[in-house]
């Protein structure tokens, strides 16, 4: 079922700054907030990261993680396995995994569609974070939480997300 979409812009001066977007967006999302991500028969609760190379993506996924209960150090982008996959430890959260897929190396959501996509985003107890989700087409589902980093100065990001 379609939503009317909500945006926010932040202005993230620092690393530190994004980290802890990250960290409460997690939070929102592990919770089962409504409007962010929450879990429901419509599949995994996915969030899509869009921007140029360095403009946060990875330190936004790192923090994400953490908030999760997965070690920050455990999480690298997957630029060339594509794909990882952790156990998420809140046990106040109804997921189970964070799924981190970087897709910057696929072309076509049919090189996506062989990783299990389908399976990944139906199932409930997934959170999905993809880097690069231009790169599939129309293999995301049309309720991700999309989020995009501008890079403005050296340390400041603009990140725009639509729920």
């Amino acid at each position: 079922m379609y939503h009317a979409s909500m945006k926010t812009r932040i202005i993230s001066k620092s690393a530190a700054e994004t980290a802890a977007i990250a960290h409460n967006l997690a939070l929102r999302i592990a919770r089962g907030a409504s409007g962010a991500g929450a879990p429901s028969a419509a599949g995994a609760a996915v969030i899509a990261l869009q921007g140029e190379l360095g403009a946060g993506k990875t330190t936004f996924t790192k923090a994400f993680a953490a908030a999760l209960g997965i070690p920050a150090e455990t999480v690298t982008s997957p630029t060339f396995v594509i794909e990882k996959r952790f156990d998420i430890a809140p046990a106040d959260s109804h997921f189970k995994r964070l799924v981190h897929i970087d897709a910057y190396r696929l072309d076509t959501s049919r090189e996506i569609e062989k990783l299990g996509w389908r399976e990944t985003i139906a199932d409930p107890t997934n959170i999905v974070v993809i880097e690069w989700p231009e790169n599939i087409g129309d293999a995301l589902p049309p309720q991700a939480i999309r989020i995009a980093f501008t890079s403005t100065d050296e340390n400041t990001r603009q990140i725009d997300i639509s729920f």
